[in-house]
């Protein structure tokens, strides 16, 4: 099958329209063969190296970074992070816990620096126990730097005990991810003050959401006995309000995640100014009662000290509220769509004029589109006969992108429409797909197996 459209063009309710990037194009539906020669980096076929979707080249792209979680024990029965040299398949410990259980404290989701030669990953409390194990609210970020592997510094600072301290967060943080300039990590969070409310009340508070923190702020926390809380050397807040229960049909959402930075260092404003900023998906409630997961921004200010409309340390029955000068957007208005709902990782393009995200078209297809992060029309880019699985990521610099397709690394530039299958078919399709800083490589996963042994995940390269 071989077709052209035009993109698709979706409006929603009514809404004041800012028309950007919409200049007619066309589009290969399946797009030419140009499979490009795979290179297996890991050769260990008895553990898993798993890139996660995450930000896996070292900023000189000799490197690429991963943890050796399992299936079954996930991030807390982990215990290790690594990384391997693309060329020579040398393998370096970056950090790896002496003691761990399938309880914790556990390690991974690992991300490098754009800027600096030092990884971000979740770590578990250190008090983790059988009793106390690894969960979504008791997890910090820890930074190795790469010449001081093995010394731990953790990121963001850790107070449960009330009143609590402005800049420490009371809760768990995930999904590390650094700013284009390594001064800013944004991750997603769920709050160890809201699951104890929870579970005393039988109510849903313990939502999660969105939190950055800042570089060169040390927060001071005193440590509890119990191994509860702890000093971070950034400064954290939250940067998105969730609430339990939306409001039908209005902006509001009980939760923010699949998160990313827009741009290197932001999206242009109106002024010519840079704006720092993250797009994630929200849930939000459609006038009919359903849930309605929908595309969001919201811009970050400079200075995240300055309180808000609430305390940026939170209390005992609300949740840190974010800085002043958040503003939180809505982008997306689906619910009236013939299939409503967006969902991945919104992903944003290196100058952040567009973020990338899946949705369903009107034959119930899952696939790309882009809007502005000024809003306005959203722009179908691809039109496949099957569902895209995933994995969309930016090149570095080009409005060109990459994303897994019928098992298979599809390329598509966004000037012209066109679309390049990169891998061919396979029963193992690859997964998390990360470019190299100079954009002349992308990495990703593929399970493994050999002569009928348990498939692990492994790295491949290819080379455009």
């Amino acid at each position: 099958m071989d077709f052209t459209k035009k993109p698709m063009k979706f409006k929603f309710e009514n809404r004041p329209m800012l028309l950007l990037f919409v200049t007619p194009i066309l589009f290969s539906a399946c797009g030419q063969n140009n499979y490009k020669m795979e290179k297996q980096i890991t050769q260990d076929l008895t553990y898993n190296h798993d890139l996660d979707n995450n930000d896996n080249f070292s900023p000189d792209d000799e490197w690429l970074v991963y943890d050796t979680r399992t299936e079954k024990g996930g991030i807390g029965g982990n215990g290790k992070i690594e990384k391997i040299h693309v060329k020579t398949g040398k393998k370096v410990v970056l950090y790896e816990l002496q003691q761990n259980q399938a309880y914790g404290p556990g390690v991974g989701a690992v991300s490098y620096s754009h800027a600096n030669n030092e990884v971000v990953f979740i770590h578990g409390l250190l008090n983790c126990s059988e009793e106390k194990p690894y969960e979504q609210w008791r997890r910090s970020g820890v930074i190795i730097k790469d010449d001081k592997p093995g010394e731990p510094i953790f990121m963001d600072a850790r107070d449960i005990s009330f009143p609590y301290t402005v800049g420490a967060l009371r809760g768990g943080t995930h999904r590390h991810e650094y700013s284009g300039d390594g001064k800013w990590i944004g991750y997603t969070y769920n709050d160890a003050i809201m699951k104890k409310l929870e579970d005393s009340t039988g109510l849903t508070h313990n939502l999660r959401t969105i939190g950055v923190s800042k570089k060169n702020h040390p927060i001071s926390v005193p440590e509890s006995q119990d191994g509860e809380n702890f000093s971070g050397e950034w400064f954290s807040v939250l940067v998105v309000k969730v609430v339990p229960e939306p409001v039908p049909g209005s902006d509001e959402i009980s939760k923010a995640a699949g998160d990313s930075w827009v741009g290197h260092l932001g999206y242009l404003k109106s002024d010519g100014a840079t704006q720092r900023a993250r797009a994630f998906i929200g849930s939000t409630i459609s006038n009919n009662g359903e849930q309605v997961d929908e595309v969001y921004i919201v811009d970050i200010p400079e200075d995240i000290t300055i309180p808000g409309d609430a305390a940026l340390e939170g209390t005992e029955t609300s949740l840190p509220a974010p800085p002043k000068g958040t503003r939180q957007r809505r982008l997306t208005y689906t619910a009236n769509n013939k299939n409503p709902g967006c969902e991945g990782i919104v992903r944003s393009s290196y100058g952040g004029s567009m973020l990338a995200y899946i949705a369903k078209d009107d034959n119930n297809i899952k696939q790309i589109f882009t809007i502005s992060p000024w809003g306005g029309e959203a722009i179908q880019r691809t039109f496949h006969d099957s569902d895209v699985q995933g994995g969309i990521r930016w090149h570095p610099k080009d409005h060109r992108l990459v994303y897994v397709w019928q098992n298979s690394l599809v390329g598509l530039k966004i000037e012209d429409g066109k679309s390049t299958i990169l891998t061919k078919p396979s029963q193992n399709p690859p997964k998390n797909p990360v470019w190299s800083h100079d954009g002349h490589k992308i990495a990703y996963n593929r399970m493994v197996s050999k002569d009928g042994n348990t498939p692990t995940m492994q790295i491949f390269v290819i080379e455009l």
